[in-house]
């Protein structure tokens, strides 16, 4: 999943928030440094992406892709799929994403001093231009999709994969839909074992 869902499924422990978002960038034991519930964080990134990736829905989300996008298929199903919790984000979060997001973006300055140097650089475009509020409109994806493909080493079109949600938009949105509750169940199912009951 992308950022926008990872924060979501965090709870309401703010550590565990933070090392949600810098899971990506902290690699094998080198969450060991970090307090204990930062740890968390960055196990239940790990755990997230894991019950993602081999999610049978979610598969059938990127073999759809697979064609014309090869490997950055995953991707770009995170991203479209971020686009759905935002455009469909009453359903599930009693806050408004704006201020969801505003809340979040506050909350980083008070762990600039432990947000790895590459997530605190893309931290900063995010926070401009509030990447996470905009997922929910289709010309924020296509934002995301043109600074991705722009970061790739080899071509990897993925500037081009707005043409593909709108064409099968229905197809993405039912898979979506049917696949994220089983997440949230992932999610709630870690913290309640890695966890105090106050943080869910």
């Amino acid at each position: 999943m992308n950022y926008l869902a990872h924060l979501y499924l965090s709870g309401s422990d703010p550590d565990i928030t933070i090392g949600n978002f810098i899971g990506d960038f902290v690699k094998g034991k080198a969450f060991e440094r970090f307090d204990p519930k930062i740890q968390t964080g960055v196990l239940l990134h790990r755990t997230i992406d894991e019950y993602t990736d081999s999610h049978p829905v979610v598969m059938q989300s990127k073999e759809r892709l697979r064609p014309n996008y090869r490997h950055y298929a995953p991707v770009i199903v995170d991203i479209f799929y971020d686009h759905f919790l935002a455009a469909k984000w009453n359903d599930f979060h009693h806050e408004p994403l704006l201020q969801f997001t505003e809340r979040f973006f506050d909350l980083t300055s008070d762990y600039a001093h432990i947000i790895p140097d590459k997530a605190r650089q893309m931290l900063a475009y995010m926070k401009r231009d509030n990447w996470l509020y905009h997922y929910q409109h289709l010309r924020g994806i296509q934002q995301v999709l043109n600074g991705m493909s722009r970061r790739t080493t080899f071509d990897s079109h993925m500037e081009l994969a707005l043409a593909d949600l709108k064409e099968d938009y229905e197809a993405y949105e039912h898979e979506f839909m049917t696949f994220f509750p089983d997440l949230k169940l992932c999610a709630h199912r870690f913290l309640n074992e890695n966890t105090s009951p106050d943080t869910l």
